[in-house]
């Protein structure tokens, strides 16, 4: 059986992303000095770093789940425009016995008995779940793409800003500018 899309990409993506399979604990000791090498916030630091890691593979495994998600809803649209397409071409068909043969064909019987219209209404009603969930989705998506601009504007306006340091930290440059054109001029003249 072929691969899925989920397992390549949990292969590629979540193994080696692991701490301990970039760095082991002894490696990431080694890289302190040896004063400090046994120290248990050296243990810590691994270990805080390791919940991290583990919280953006989680992260990169949720978003690969989504995206699993969303390759099943692209098959069954496009097996529905391809169903679509089909149908399109019978009922061109049926066009042309129509105007060949009249309508003499018996169009009453109908085309479908109950087992065979139940596995399509669940098929149907699944794509509707999957459509309204992509449509969540992106609702989700945009609400927060428009509320962070938003924000952004406030802080703009109010003059807050998500660094509490940038107005010194600019101001220290804009003086380390000034001093550095005035010893320029100084130099010229």
């Amino acid at each position: 059986m072929a691969p899925t899309e989920t397992k390549i990409l949990s292969d590629y993506l979540l193994v080696p992303a692991q701490l301990p399979a970039i760095i082991s604990l002894q490696e990431f000791i080694e890289l302190f000095p040896r004063s400090l090498q046994s120290s248990p916030q050296v243990r810590n630091l691994y270990r805080h770093l390791q919940t991290q890691r583990n919280a953006v593979v989680d992260s990169v495994a949720a978003e690969i789940e989504a995206e699993a998600k969303r390759g099943k809803a692209m098959r069954r649209v496009m097996t529905k425009a391809k169903r679509e397409e089909e149908s399109q071409e019978n009922d061109d068909e049926a066009e042309i016995e129509r105007i060949l043969f009249g309508s003499t064909f018996d169009s009453q019987t109908p085309k479908h008995s109950i087992g065979s219209i139940l596995p399509q209404l669940e098929g149907a009603v699944s794509e509707l779940e999957s459509e309204l969930q992509l449509l969540g989705e992106e609702e989700a998506a945009l609400l927060a793409s428009i509320q962070q601009t938003v924000g952004s504007m406030s802080d703009l306006r109010y003059g807050r800003f998500a660094n509490g340091q940038l107005r010194h930290q600019v101001l220290e440059g804009l003086e380390s500018l000034r001093e550095t054109c005035k010893s320029k001029n100084q130099s010229y003249s």
